[in-house]
């Protein structure tokens, strides 16, 4: 803890409600000998405070803010159980080689949050505070929601294990691609990228975040067009196929439309983007429930909470925020693409995907234990700058419940879309049967693929046009953490 002191709490009513300001320690939003209990949701944020700011000041600070607090007393507070709405600051500690930035441990009680409602309690953790001016900075790093709030969510509409049985696709990463480009496409051509994908060997084609109803190409146009490619897949595969449809629309009215016209046509699947927000999200969630629809969740939007490491909110607890609001598919990263992601941290985000229970992982991101309280899994997905080159990589990191998704990596292929999808199913097949066989697949990942494409030309072209691309940068979102013998 910082050796650095402030006043502690007001104890006698008449000077702790006399009219003025009083600090937040003084308030009662410090409490270090605070013990949380199981039913509170805690937080650890980031804190980085002003100049002459005391970090437990900081602290409280956000506790306040966060909960019950303003600038000045305000007497109606008596009014209220307020020992029990006021959260608690009740641990700070400097963050390992952030000189200035500090851990900050907040505890909220139960009845704080609305239930069932990601909209209200993030109103709360990351409403005004956020621009608090007594901090430089605030980041939300990792949050435990008590099983007791975890239930009031519905969760996935499927979840993993129901899809697999409904798409009878077992034992292996499931395959994807992104139409590429993102904009253009008359309805007729999207399909045929559609259809050249999933006859290939894909399991999903999909639409890109931005694509909804341009004047190019009406919503109903490229539903149409891609249905018909689905199903002809299908029929001369014999698998289950999909292709996600973006229904992200300008209103919710215009996106049950879209979504009801999906299931007319067949689909099993449809999208949507972050950047619809909490309820339309959820709302979303209970109408794929109700039909018998996965629901695939485009994080677009989110780099701007998640990408700087001293403020925002990490992805980590927006991934926990969108499984208990109700998404079957999250994009969570690849670690090896050209979007960012520390590869220890991206497996922290798989973690919350899948878990049943999740454990404290510090190299990983992961603050606490969390019980999700048999809430359905989410399917990861992997997109953004892969190729069939990596298949050795993405499996060694993510094992098989993942979506790999190759858009660039398929439609970028030099003999075209449909020897791209050959190519990354081949290599997905031969990297499977070698790792079932007991080989080290990490380190004999290139190997393995170079004996599989001397029997398939589509590989050999996609390894010999992307074998030595890769996308190294350091990542901006690494852990930052005390080594110790129990975490090292």
């Amino acid at each position: 803890m910082s050796a650095a002191t402030t006043e502690g709490q007001i104890t006698d009513a008449k000077k702790r409600y006399s009219a003025g300001v009083l600090k937040y320690t003084q308030m009662g939003y410090w409490m270090p000998d605070y013990v949380p209990s199981d039913t509170d949701t805690i937080c650890l944020f980031r804190i980085t405070p002003q100049d002459g700011v005391d970090p437990e000041e900081a602290a409280a600070a956000v506790a306040g803010e966060s909960s019950t607090a303003t600038w000045t007393v305000v007497w109606t507070d008596r009014l209220t159980a307020c020992d029990s709405y006021r959260a608690k600051a009740y641990k700070v500690e400097p963050v390992p080689n952030n000189p200035g930035q500090y851990f900050a441990w907040v505890a909220y009680d139960l009845i704080l949050f609305e239930e069932g409602s990601i909209a209200n309690m993030t109103a709360s953790l990351i409403g005004n505070v956020f621009s608090f001016k007594p901090l430089k900075a605030a980041r939300l790093e990792d949050m435990r929601i008590p099983v007791a709030y975890v239930k009031t969510f519905k969760g996935p509409p499927t979840g993993l294990v129901v899809e697999r049985e409904r798409l009878d696709k077992f034992g292996r990463p499931l395959l994807g691609a992104t139409t590429k480009p993102k904009l253009g496409l008359s309805g007729r051509n999207y399909g045929r990228v559609i259809y050249e994908g999933l006859k290939g060997g894909l399991d999903f084609m999909k639409d890109d975040e931005n694509i909804n109803s341009q004047p190019f190409m009406h919503w109903r146009d490229r539903f149409l067009y891609v249905m018909d490619g689905v199903n002809k897949a299908s029929a001369a595969t014999g698998e289950v196929k999909g292709s996600y449809l973006n229904i992200t629309a300008a209103t919710m009215e215009d996106m049950y439309e879209r979504a009801e016209f999906a299931k007319d046509l067949g689909s099993v699947v449809v999208m949507v983007d972050l950047v619809i927000g909490w309820t339309a999200i959820q709302s979303m969630a209970n109408w794929c429930r109700k039909n018998d629809m996965i629901m695939h969740m485009h994080r677009a939007g989110h780099g701007t909470y998640t990408r700087q490491k001293n403020h925002g909110v990490s992805f980590r607890v927006i991934a926990k925020w969108l499984r208990l609001a109700g998404s079957d598919h999250l994009h969570t990263g690849t670690a090896v693409g050209k979007l960012e992601g520390d590869p220890l941290t991206v497996q922290g985000y798989y973690n919350v995907c899948r878990d049943a229970y999740t454990k404290t992982d510090l190299p990983r991101g992961l603050f606490f234990d969390m019980d999700w309280a048999d809430t359905k899994k989410v399917m990861p997905v992997a997109s953004g700058g892969i190729h069939a080159g990596q298949m050795h990589q993405l499996l060694d990191l993510f094992g098989d419940d993942v979506i790999l998704q190759f858009g660039g990596g398929t439609i970028g292929h030099p003999q075209g879309i449909q020897a791209g999808a050959v190519a990354n199913r081949v290599a997905l097949e031969a990297m499977v049967k070698a790792r079932n066989e007991g080989k080290d697949i990490k380190n004999e990942g290139p190997q393995i693929l170079k004996d599989a494409a001397k029997h398939c030309g589509p590989l050999k072209a996609a390894l010999d046009t992307w074998g030595d691309i890769s996308f190294n940068y350091a990542s901006t979102d690494t852990s930052d953490y005390a080594v110790t013998p129990a975490v090292a």
